[in-house]
């Protein structure tokens, strides 16, 4: 894969980005700001753990809903937020997946002033973004940052496996500081699996709109005044 690939995309009812590389939604059908705030804000039981230079990383930037829905949590704070992506969409075609969203669509435009220029590490609101572009199963080894929250974003574990693999989950605990979360969409026992063998604690959420369940974990460790204890978790891993 090299730097220079792009996002292929349908559309759906005009509004929904669908890749078409791998056949799958860049958000839920139901509502995909509402999702980001259930499965990745509350999933990793933020806004109440952010302060001043907590680090949030991503798999799978897309159309940045969620550093949006970040910095609509947090209005001001500064942050850090490093997210790899392999195949960006354009700026374009992100200001179009926004204007399903007024919320976000009224904050995006340092986003895709800086995209449209070319811009891989920007200021957005007060939050420092690195996008890192490229395979993340070179990009993410490389990387030499450490992420109090994760926000694993990557196409269906279905149509996307690499993206779930044992090693980069190892990877994303290796890159995870004491007592960090994650949170995803998916409950896919294999992912579970892979994040708890790689070191979190994992547990199952009841999910967003249709979806049953999603997975959320945190690593053990002393994390600090930034990472307060999340929600109870409502099931164990089996």
């Amino acid at each position: 894969m090299t730097g220079r690939e792009q996002a292929e995309l349908s559309w759906r009812d005009g509004a929904i980005p669908v890749s078409t590389r791998f056949d799958d939604p860049y958000f839920s059908l139901a509502g995909g700001l509402e999702e980001t705030f259930h499965v990745f804000l509350s999933g990793n039981d933020l806004p109440a753990r952010l302060t001043p230079g907590f680090h949030v990383a991503e798999l799978g930037f897309g159309t940045g809903l969620n550093l949006i829905a970040l910095h609509l949590s947090a209005p001001g704070l500064p942050l850090r937020f490093t997210t790899f992506e392999g195949f960006p969409m354009t700026a374009p075609e992100m200001a179009r997946a926004h204007r399903a969203f007024p919320q976000a669509a009224a904050v995006s435009a340092p986003l895709l002033d800086a995209w449209g220029q070319g811009a891989r590490a920007f200021d957005f609101h007060g939050i420092a973004v690195t996008v890192l572009q490229g395979d993340v199963r070179q990009t993410l080894p490389a990387w030499g940052g450490r992420a109090d929250a994760w926000f694993l974003d990557g196409f269906s574990p279905a149509k996307n496996p690499e993206m779930w693999g044992e090693d980069l989950m190892a990877q994303v605990a290796s890159h995870t500081a004491p007592g960090g979360t994650f949170a995803t969409y998916t409950a896919a026992g294999h992912v579970r699996r892979a994040l708890s063998a790689a070191g979190f604690v994992v547990e199952r959420r009841p999910g967003f709109g249709t979806k049953r369940h999603m997975s959320a974990g945190r690593m053990p460790g002393l994390a600090g005044p930034r990472a307060q204890s999340a929600e109870p978790p409502s099931d164990k891993l089996p």
